[in-house]
């Protein structure tokens, strides 16, 4: 079975992750410069390193839809810089999933492939896809919706060992991002992480520095620019988060419903 991911976050690469221990075949689609915070377990790392891998798995950068393609019959996560999907067309996929997180739908249409699954708010299962992964954080994280929308976001990001919108670095002003942290360090509060324009991020609060925006990438003020896990366990850097597992495992279900696969 083959399946078209757009976006190559940690999210998305949780899903991707849990779809290809399924047996799936999967092809990424994400942005050039990709400005996912939590790279270590992010896909679209390939795009900037050429390949990644993430708890085992393989990732490399694809040209063109055929060669994500062989590298998907091989084995390996492919990933496109297509942030459009273009190569659904060429690709023709069994399942579409839309794991952008963009909030709003970016040009997924239900006609897109057999299969098409959405995760998160911002889009209405049986009007532009067939199935919808809550992914906020709760009782409802990872349920399969078959008829409305996901639980709309809040703008707040959810709590960790007490702590939420805390935990999230801000770019302090626009420019190129200059990272002087890696991730996996212990930070405590204070701590310089990076700097954008020659202007100092500081930590926010102890603990292990989870995320942080790769070199160079151009940033705005208030952009999100890196995440500080206040639990400090070095490991939770390097593997799929309890969230991302959750919404794979609901994208995982949605797809073996839809194709029936199990029949």
């Amino acid at each position: 079975m083959l399946v078209v991911i757009r976006g190559a976050g940690d999210l998305a690469t949780g899903v991707a992750v849990r779809l290809h221990a399924a047996g799936c075949q999967v092809v990424m689609c994400d942005i050039e410069r990709p400005t996912v915070v939590r790279r270590t377990v992010a896909f679209a790392e390939a795009i900037r390193l050429g390949e990644t891998e993430v708890e085992g798995v393989r990732a490399r950068l694809a040209q063109g839809p055929a060669e994500a393609r062989v590298i998907a019959e091989l084995g390996r996560v492919a990933v496109l810089v297509d942030p459009d999907a273009r190569c659904v067309a060429a690709l023709r996929p069994d399942a579409l999933v839309d794991a952008v997180i963009a909030k709003r739908n970016l040009g997924t249409r239900i006609t897109d492939a057999p299969a098409v699954i959405a995760v998160g708010p911002g889009f209405t299962a049986g009007a532009d896809c067939h199935a919808v992964v809550e992914t906020k954080r709760g009782h409802y994280l990872g349920r399969v919706i078959w008829k409305g929308s996901a639980i709309p976001n809040t703008g707040v990001p959810g709590v960790i060992d007490g702590y939420g919108a805390e935990r999230v670095l801000r770019a302090p002003a626009a420019g190129p991002f200059d990272p002087v942290r890696r991730i996996g360090e212990t930070v405590r509060a204070g701590d310089v992480c990076a700097y954008v324009a020659g202007v100092p991020l500081p930590a926010t609060i102890d603990g292990v520095l989870r995320g942080l925006l790769a070199p160079g990438v151009p940033v705005e003020k208030g952009m999100k620019a890196g995440d500080i896990d206040p639990r400090g366990v070095r490991a939770h850097c390097f593997s799929v988060s309890d969230k991302a597992r959750a919404v794979g495992g609901g994208v995982l279900e949605a797809l073996l419903a839809l194709t029936g696969a199990l029949r």
